[in-house]
């Protein structure tokens, strides 16, 4: 294998370049020749394919976002797409793939490597960490600390004013980022798609708060939550407890950008450069995470079919010490 390239797909994370930068030194450490695939599977299928240099990622680790940039693509998820995306990689002698995405990013990899048969290795990049095979995603310590940021001062306001805030976090269909921050950020609540609760219980639990004289509040209401979203949940809440001064909080997309932790910056270190290191050792659609501490190796669909079992752990730490 001498030419080998890497692509970023699906939403960005922070700590994506930091995953880009380890696999093009990897590479080169490697004698194999680097490419870079610019705005993921759209890029693969236009062909906007350059070669990479040690040079080219130089001063890039501290940086939010992709540097290679991202894009949905429509034309992927059709056959006819997917050969005009193998032809281009053929037409620059790529033998080899490097994934840095998401569920979408490692579906349409177990797809393309099933009919071209194209090696590829995937690194887990999504601030969800929803992701079967590795305990943490690139982007995710990142995106816990700048929700648990924004948290920690709507705290200092709720208790001034004896408030009740609903905020949401991002988790269309993970609650991760919302456990995590409730955990870190003391809330008294915290609502996610994979343990569906009811307005009534809301309701109730926080009477049961402000029966016990307790006077502030912080619901954590992931995205995806099935009875609605942080403004539509505080607007029911308040119709049921006007005698409650509610609010409600979107941190929205500012979780997604920002330079990534330390954490973020190490784990996507190893994971690039492991990544290339199973390229060359004939490893394929694989995704390359890391499980107490150590580098694992999980099929593609493994990583969206199974699902992680710390959720009950972590919603009885919330019921718990919120008490």
């Amino acid at each position: 294998m001498k030419n080998i390239a890497v692509f970023t797909s699906g939403g960005d994370a922070p700590g994506m370049n930091a995953c880009v930068r380890a696999v093009v030194r990897a590479a080169i450490h490697n004698n194999i020749n680097i490419y870079g695939i610019y705005r993921g599977y759209e890029g693969m299928i236009k062909g906007d394919i350059r070669p990479l240099t040690s040079q080219s990622v130089s001063n890039i680790i501290q940086r939010g976002g992709t540097v290679l940039k991202s894009a949905r693509s429509d034309d992927f998820r059709t056959k006819e797409g997917r050969q005009k995306a193998y032809d281009q990689l053929k037409s620059h002698n790529i033998e080899g793939l490097i994934a840095i995405g998401g569920n979408g990013t490692f579906t349409g990899a177990a797809i393309f490597h099933q009919e071209y048969g194209i090696p590829t290795i995937g690194c887990p990049g999504t601030i969800d960490n929803d992701l079967y095979g590795t305990d943490f995603t690139i982007g995710f310590d990142t995106a816990v600390n700048t929700a648990l940021d924004a948290i920690d001062k709507i705290r200092d306001t709720a208790d001034s004013h004896d408030r009740v805030f609903f905020i949401e976090v991002m988790g269309r269909d993970s609650g991760y980022i919302a456990l995590r921050s409730a955990i870190g950020g003391g809330a008294e609540m915290v609502l996610i798609p994979e343990k569906p609760d009811s307005l009534e219980n809301v309701i109730e639990r926080l009477k049961h708060g402000w029966g016990r004289h307790k006077r502030s509040f912080i619901v954590i209401v992931a995205e995806g939550e099935e009875i609605g979203n942080a403004a539509f949940i505080s607007q029911k809440v308040k119709a049921q407890l006007p005698e409650l001064d509610i609010r409600f909080s979107n941190l929205g997309h500012v979780q997604r950008g920002g330079a990534p932790s330390a954490l973020d910056r190490v784990i996507a270190s190893r994971m690039g450069l492991s990544a290339v290191e199973a390229l060359l050792s004939g490893k394929t659609d694989m995704m390359v995470g890391i499980v107490n501490g150590r580098i694992k190796f999980t099929p593609f669909a493994e990583t969206f079919k199974k699902k992680r079992e710390q959720i009950a752990e972590m919603i009885k730490l919330v019921e718990v010490l919120s008490k």
